[in-house]
């Protein structure tokens, strides 16, 4: 039998909502492939691989491969002074609207937002110590995620790295002896945070206040993004969890001539690097040629600038990262109650659905090792390719002692009826309504 025309076959597919184009495509390699039948889960397959909401239902609530803070930004399609001075009218700079905000919220004279904080280290770097020497403690020479590794950054900022202590015992006296060999030649004390990993026994590190001592300017990579260890945004103060991990305020209070951090970690904005502290230091950065080619767009610095406005207002629940963190285990258990209550009896018995405490992470490397207790739901055996594939928003889930856990902190209360629809869609059901957990 002749096979159809690419066209026709394009045209059978326009239901997926893919572009034509597109479809072209997929019609041609199907007829290639002498699989026309399949040419639709070609093409629902193309659909399902771009980009989507998801439901996080891990427990790892910023989740790396999920696009680590949720926040919800939407800006009119009108110009914007992103360049320019209201007041006088000529160019202005594109990182003084949220940087100035920023800095104000964590205590710096002057900030600068780039647009992530590799980028940040990396232009710190490249601005202050570009042919001079970075004294560095060993234990804090590490990699992160995506091979992101302090003496690769070093070596393209064309600073040259100066291993001081030992990978476990570091002391004041060890980044004294550097600065004291190479003179004048060491630029900063890097202090990097190793946030996701720890080194446990016989340890010994170098505080920010004792590193001011030394003489050079200390920089304090932070990477997780805590503006103040007090967190006086929150109504019930710093949670536990929060305990001991070092905020840009405290560092600076401390003696850090500069701090760097995320923007989309425990910040809970968009992607983006902060480099927060003395003015004059903030201004070598910004007059540095990486600077440009660092800068965010303008969509970045606006959800921002209203994350930094909303730290201003000490109205951190307005942000989806620390509603999600802070709430109640009796609210997520209430929340699980619910979204079993709209499964039909039949449903919950053939998933074996139960309602489980369990711990959720911070994720995104803050606080390794630190959990936040949390409730959810767990279903009998492996349903995490189901769950991801199902009909509506794909949920994300993790597999626990052979059972599939839906860690209800991490998911947006707004998406327990898309929850409680993907569970029903795994019987082939329809869910009966929506959760009604009386919560807020």
């Amino acid at each position: 039998m002749r096979p159809p025309s690419v066209d026709s076959l394009a045209r059978s597919l326009a239901g997926t909502g893919l572009p034509h184009p597109l479809l072209v495509d997929i019609a041609r390699e199907a007829i290639a492939a002498g699989d026309v039948e399949g040419a639709g889960d070609r093409a629902d397959a193309l659909r399902r691989s771009l980009l989507q909401p998801v439901i996080n239902a891990t427990g790892v609530l910023l989740h790396t491969n999920l696009g680590r803070a949720p926040l919800a930004w939407q800006q009119a399609a009108q110009p914007t002074n992103l360049e320019l001075d209201l007041a006088t009218g000529k160019r202005g700079s594109r990182t003084d609207h949220a940087g100035r905000l920023l800095a104000r919220a964590c205590g710096a004279e002057a900030a600068l937002v780039v647009n992530n904080n590799a980028a940040a280290v990396l232009l710190v770097l490249a601005a202050l110590a570009h042919g001079r020497e970075v004294a560095v403690s060993r234990g804090e020479s590490v990699e992160i995620g995506g091979s992101f590794r302090v003496p690769e950054v070093m070596e393209q900022s064309g600073a040259r790295l100066v291993d001081v202590g030992t990978t476990n015992r570091t002391r004041v006296g060890d980044y004294r002896r550097a600065v004291e060999r190479a003179g004048a030649d060491v630029a900063v004390l890097l202090k990097v945070h190793p946030s996701n990993y720890r080194i446990e026994g016989f340890t010994e590190d170098v505080d920010v206040a004792s590193l001011a001592t030394v003489g050079v300017p200390v920089v304090v990579d932070l990477g997780s993004g805590l503006l103040d260890a007090a967190c006086p945004w929150l109504p019930e103060g710093p949670p536990a969890w929060l305990a001991g991990e070092p905020a840009a305020r405290q560092a600076l209070e401390a003696g850090a001539g500069l701090v760097t951090f995320s923007g989309d970690k425990l910040l809970g904005g968009p992607q983006a690097g902060i480099i927060a502290g003395r003015a004059d230091l903030v201004a070598t950065c910004a007059a540095h040629p990486l600077a440009r080619a660092l800068r965010p767009g303008g969509l970045v610095l606006g959800a921002l600038q209203d994350v930094a406005l909303t730290y201003l207002r000490r109205d951190g629940l307005a942000l989806p990262f620390w509603r999600m963190a802070t709430a109640p285990v009796s609210e997520l258990q209430a929340r699980a109650a619910a979204v079993v209550a709209v499964l039909e009896p039949a449903v919950a018995a053939g998933l074996g659905i139960t309602i489980v405490l369990t711990e959720a992470v911070p994720g995104a490397g803050s606080l390794p090792g630190r959990t936040i207790a949390s409730a959810g739901l767990a279903l009998s055996g492996d349903r995490l390719s189901e769950l991801r594939a199902g009909p509506g928003l794909p949920v994300i889930a993790r597999v626990h002692e052979g059972r599939t856990w839906l860690d209800l902190r991490s998911v947006d209360p707004g998406d327990d009826e898309a929850l409680a629809a993907a569970l029903t869609a795994l019987t082939g059901r329809s869910p009966s309504a929506a959760p009604q957990s009386g919560e807020g």
